[in-house]
């Protein structure tokens, strides 16, 4: 059985403070437990609440744009999160302050498991969490940003279902999976900022050890499927700036960029070791092969004046 809570009477929290302590004073904790603690409050007590301009803020910890819609900005953050506006936030904030995250969210993690560990003799897993939105789905839930002391993915390659087929690619990301029931039970409005859930203690790790943290949770660069917005992939496609080469990820084979082409321009395509080579005397063939190979991590590097030869641009 799971049981989850999250208690009252735990003051506004201010640069400095103790969140040991605060957490302490209001609920026990046993061996097993995961402590959920939203990342507001740890960027209050370290001194991540800073006065200014929120867009300014938003700029500053982005390191590339996904996507943008008006005001809305979907990027990757400085500490790798795809989140909207960075996980700048002004909420639950005084007029003019804006809330950063954590600086290092699975380290801010692991000082307060040993913190917890010192004082309460117990060995507790802790999650920083915070809200983000789903792809493809309305509304908001909360997600892992920083861990320590849990496993964060349950890997289930190997196994067997119930029916003898082998599990190849099912790994539950319970780190996040936790942060949305401790959302559940705290609320937005509630002024809960701690939550513990009690009945996973199979997947806390031993005292000392505290795992790869919540950053084992993130795609490598260029490893998403969807690494741009939709608009956002067809500029970059047509600009052809190195930056954005990344997001689109690794080069396909040849044989498979041949087919694309092949198909995309009606022209005959080869291909050879690490070259592609496109036969037309259509200038709109041509540039449409340039923009799609560009997509696909490969670029031009010259063509007889008939057509085009690509070679990889990306590993």
């Amino acid at each position: 059985m799971i049981t989850v809570w999250a208690p009252d009477g735990v003051p506004e929290v201010r640069r400095g403070d103790d969140l040991a302590a605060l957490l302490l004073a209001v609920t026990e904790l046993a061996d097993g437990d995961v402590v959920c603690v939203t990342s507001k409050v740890v960027s209050k007590a370290e001194g991540r609440v800073v006065t200014g301009d929120r867009a300014a803020a938003v700029a500053a910890e982005t390191r590339r744009v996904v996507a943008r819609r008006g005001p809305l900005a979907i990027v990757v953050n400085r500490l790798g999160l795809t989140m909207a506006a960075a996980g700048v936030d002004t909420s639950n904030v005084e007029p003019g302050r804006v809330v950063l995250l954590p600086e290092d969210p699975d380290s801010s993690a692991r000082a307060l498991r040993e913190s917890v560990a010192t004082r309460a003799r117990a060995n507790v897993a802790v999650l920083i969490t915070d809200t983000a939105g789903r792809t493809w789905r309305e509304g908001q839930t909360d997600i892992a940003v920083g861990a320590a002391g849990l496993r964060v993915l349950d890997d289930h390659a190997g196994r067997d279902d119930g029916y003898g087929n082998e599990l190849s690619v099912t790994a539950p990301a319970v780190a996040d999976e936790l942060a949305g029931a401790a959302e559940l039970a705290a609320g937005k409005l509630g002024r809960r900022p701690f939550t513990v859930v009690r009945g996973r203690g199979d997947l806390v790790l031993a005292p000392g050890d505290h795992g790869p943290g919540a950053a084992a949770l993130l795609r490598p660069e260029g490893a998403d499927l969807f690494g741009l917005g939709t608009r956002e992939a067809v500029l970059a496609a047509l600009g052809t700036r190195d930056g954005d080469r990344t997001a689109f990820g690794t080069a396909v084979e040849p044989h498979d960029l041949a087919a694309i082409l092949a198909e995309l321009t009606g022209a005959a395509v080869t291909h050879q070791d690490d070259e592609v080579a496109v036969d037309t005397d259509d200038p709109h063939a041509r540039w449409a092969a340039e923009v799609a190979a560009y997509a696909h991590g490969w670029v031009p590097v010259g063509g007889d004046g008939r057509g085009v030869r690509l070679r990889r641009s990306t590993p």
